[in-house]
């Protein structure tokens, strides 16, 4: 099983109601729910639905969406943090933020591997601000600072892999 695959197989059963991909790529997630779901990027990987000049300024209302994923992609967002309090803007109250991260080492270890056969580490390369990887405490940290509660973390893909998914707080005030 591929490895986006096998990361589709675990989010799915997470997502509730509209869904926002951000940092889609190939836009795989979108085209496998079952339901209402629109597919962000900074880059047209072929089947983008829109692309966006940065996760920091979608170009939707406040409470459009009741879920919001970033598969593989959070360690690729420069300003993560921001890109976070962007993500709970567009969510609806309750609504629902899932990750999937790996560390950096196995990370840093999995980009070395794959250079030589992989287009887009090849030509586009890691940017400023980019880092291979977030451990789990980066990622609870950074979903408590930008107003999320967290609900259920699972490891996944031999151990390699992690899914976290929170839900926006209302305790949080809008800034």
């Amino acid at each position: 099983m591929s490895m986006m695959r096998w990361r589709i197989r675990v989010v799915l059963p997470h997502i509730r109601g509209r869904l926002l991909d951000i940092g889609c790529g190939l836009n795989h997630l979108t085209r496998s729910y079952d339901g209402e779901g629109i597919g962000v990027d900074v880059y047209q990987w072929g089947d983008v639905d829109l692309v966006v000049q940065d996760a920091v300024a979608l170009p939707f209302p406040d409470g459009t969406f009741d879920t919001v994923t970033i598969i593989a992609a959070l360690n690729h967002i420069p300003n993560r943090a921001d890109a976070l309090r962007e993500a709970r803007r567009v969510l609806r109250d309750n609504g629902r933020i899932i990750v999937t991260m790996i560390p950096p080492v196995t990370a840093g270890m999995w980009h070395t591997l794959r250079k030589p056969s992989d287009a887009d580490q090849r030509e586009r390369g890691m940017k400023g601000g980019e880092v291979y990887g977030l451990t789990a405490r980066e990622v609870r940290r950074l979903f408590e600072e930008s107003g999320f509660r967290l609900l259920h973390e699972q490891r996944f893909m031999l151990g390699f892999n992690r899914l976290t998914v929170a839900c926006k707080t209302r305790e949080q005030t809008d800034t």
